[in-house]
């Protein structure tokens, strides 16, 4: 038997041994700790994503075709995902964001718009202000965004003002081939000095099979602008979302109305000389709606089959129809359906089910819907007879009756 140390205590040469025994231990816990970090993540992870690819040759870019994306936690740490996986995910990582109550612009408007409470979605024209939500995790959506480029719009909603342009974004919005900059840009008409790489800089990034767009509705109205895109590229398609050129005018004095409650009446902007009943065609409101005057500049640079005239009524009527016809000028997909839309009897316009990057219905802000004011039904006559040959002949140019003379 081995004799004793002081006091009782066992030789030193045991004290080592317990470290040991101690340090191996700790690792075990570590290492175990860990591999339930790492399953809890792939386990996270496999809730949302697709399997990985097996074959890792060929470069497809459909859903279950091969195709590469950084998708793990760090820059170093790479994983092999399909690419249709990988925009479905960057997708479900923007839908942590949630829209933000409508927050004042530089130019004094409110966000056109605004989220739905969910319990007022379901009832007839309920809306209310969205909650402001916490942000995405800004590293792991970097990330992500980073994967993709910056590239020019291939294709721009031109106009016009008070048509219907930002409902037709934000539903295109929906789409997952679809990444638009969601504020306007006004390059082509007033920051065009500015240049390409700085026009570029304000685009969101897309991955492969995605679209760029942009909506600005003053470039329809621009004298310069048809050249100036075409100069970007020729190939651009432009969309312009057209409304009976009475009620667009007087959705616009409508709008400025209410930031300067002391303009003229509709009645007196309208005439230069209401005795003779000689229309003002230099207040912009009414030299808006001459549809086929601007159109004419356009197709100086652009063919018409580049073209989309997306119709702000039936926007309204039938939101699904005329996102289809949007859908396949775009070669997009027909993802966008009714089964997006409710109808907000208290607006009086479609709303959106779930919005890009939430969960929650929205609608165009309260800033879109205003009451119009009432105008004199003589000067509403004499407005339609102004415009009916201008329509006419917009209609023709088209190939598209619209019908604001019937």
């Amino acid at each position: 038997m081995a004799p004793l140390g002081p006091a009782g205590a066992l030789p030193t040469s045991a004290e080592p041994l317990s470290r040991s025994i101690f340090r191996k231990f700790l690792l075990m816990l570590c290492s175990l700790l860990t591999s339930l970090y790492v399953f809890y993540c792939l386990a996270e992870r496999c809730q949302t994503l697709s399997g990985p690819v097996v074959g890792l040759s060929g470069g497809g870019e459909e859903a279950g075709a091969p195709g590469r994306g950084v998708l793990a936690g760090g820059p170093r740490e790479l994983a092999v995902w399909p690419a249709a996986a990988q925009r479905k995910r960057l997708l479900q990582l923007q839908q942590w964001r949630r829209r933000r109550p409508p927050a004042r612009r530089d130019n004094g408007e409110e966000a056109a718009w605004e989220e739905e409470s969910a319990g007022l979605a379901g009832g007839p024209g309920g809306s209310g202000a969205g909650s402001s939500v916490a942000e995405a995790p800004q590293g792991t959506l970097a990330l992500l965004l980073d994967e993709g480029s910056k590239q020019l719009p291939q294709a721009i909603i031109i106009g016009v003002k008070k048509g219907g342009t930002r409902a037709l974004l934000e539903f295109l919005r929906v789409h997952p081939d679809v990444r638009a900059v969601g504020a306007e840009p006004h390059f082509f008409d007033r920051s065009y000095d500015k240049g390409l790489a700085w026009y570029r800089d304000l685009m969101p990034r897309t991955l492969d099979g995605q679209i760029t767009m942009e909506k600005t509705p003053s470039y329809f109205v621009t004298r310069e602008a048809p050249a100036r895109i075409s100069a970007m590229c020729k190939d651009t398609k432009l969309i312009v979302v057209v409304r009976d050129p009475v009620t667009r005018a007087i959705s616009d004095y409508t709008q400025t109305l209410s930031k300067r409650p002391d303009i003229p009446t509709f009645e007196s902007l309208t005439f230069k000389n209401r005795t003779t009943g000689l229309i003002d065609t230099s207040w912009s409101a009414i030299q808006i709606g001459i549809y086929a005057k601007h159109l004419e500049h356009w197709l100086r640079h652009f063919p018409i089959r580049q073209m989309l005239f997306v119709s702000g009524e039936r926007l309204i009527s039938d939101p699904a129809g005329e996102l289809g016809r949007v859908q396949d000028f775009l070669g997009l997909k027909r993802i966008i359906t009714d089964k997006h839309f409710y109808f907000n009897k208290t607006k009086g316009f479609p709303c959106l089910k779930k919005a890009e990057g939430s969960s929650r219905p929205h609608c165009l802000g309260k800033t879109k819907g205003r009451t119009h004011p009432e105008i004199d039904r003589e000067v509403v006559r004499r407005l339609r007879e102004f415009y009916r040959p201008f329509n006419l002949k917009f209609y023709q140019m088209t190939g598209h009756d619209f019908g604001w003379d019937g």
